[in-house]
């Protein structure tokens, strides 16, 4: 069963990020950097998306995390998603609308995280990333994935990817989007 919710969440979650892009005001901190690559490299988004994911599982060997299930099917299926589903998703005229959507698409990812972190089959290749940091620097952890979402923001901002509203809605509301989605599944795995 955990497997049917690892891949439920990882779907909804690549959902929400797809909304994120389609939107066009601004997208997660990761997909600045693929959108980044996307323009210097000339891939779609959701490959751009499975290079960074691998290439970032290449730097888990140095750091001596171990991938589980989950972090290979990490990879694979938010990539996928991107890939296949983004050019099906709506576009609006007005920024309030796309604005809506982009606030839409951090709830949704929020959510499909919370789904994902129920199945616990191993971490997305960015959390490996940064808790094998956190382990060899010895700084707290919400300074190293600070420093990460920093580091990729730059970077793929500088290599064009969209930086925005939607960034800040991200950065802002992930964190309570997955807390909201935990007591929402916690709610419903509850017997009354």
């Amino acid at each position: 069963m955990s497997v049917v919710f690892l891949i439920i969440g990882l779907v909804v979650f690549g959902l929400g990020e797809a909304l994120l892009v389609t939107a066009g005001v601004g997208v997660s901190p990761w997909t600045v950097f693929a959108e980044g690559m996307t323009k210097v490299t000339g891939w779609s988004l959701g490959f751009a998306t499975f290079v960074i994911s691998a290439s970032v599982l290449a730097l888990w060997i140095p750091l001596r995390q171990t991938p589980g299930m989950g972090t290979v099917l990490n990879a694979i299926v938010i990539a996928l998603v991107l890939e296949f589903v983004l050019p099906y998703l709506p576009r609006f005229d007005t920024y309030v609308a796309n604005a809506a959507l982009a606030l839409v698409g951090v709830f949704v990812t929020g959510f499909g995280g919370a789904i994902y972190l129920i199945a616990n089959l191993g971490p997305g290749p960015r959390d490996g990333l940064m808790t094998g940091l956190q382990t060899l620097t010895h700084q707290p952890i919400a300074l190293v994935r600070m420093f990460l979402e920093l580091t990729v923001i730059a970077i793929g901002w500088a290599l064009g990817g969209t930086l925005g509203l939607g960034t800040i809605f991200f950065a802002l509301g992930i964190g309570p989007a997955m807390a909201i989605g935990m007591q929402i599944l916690q709610f419903r795995s509850t017997p009354h």
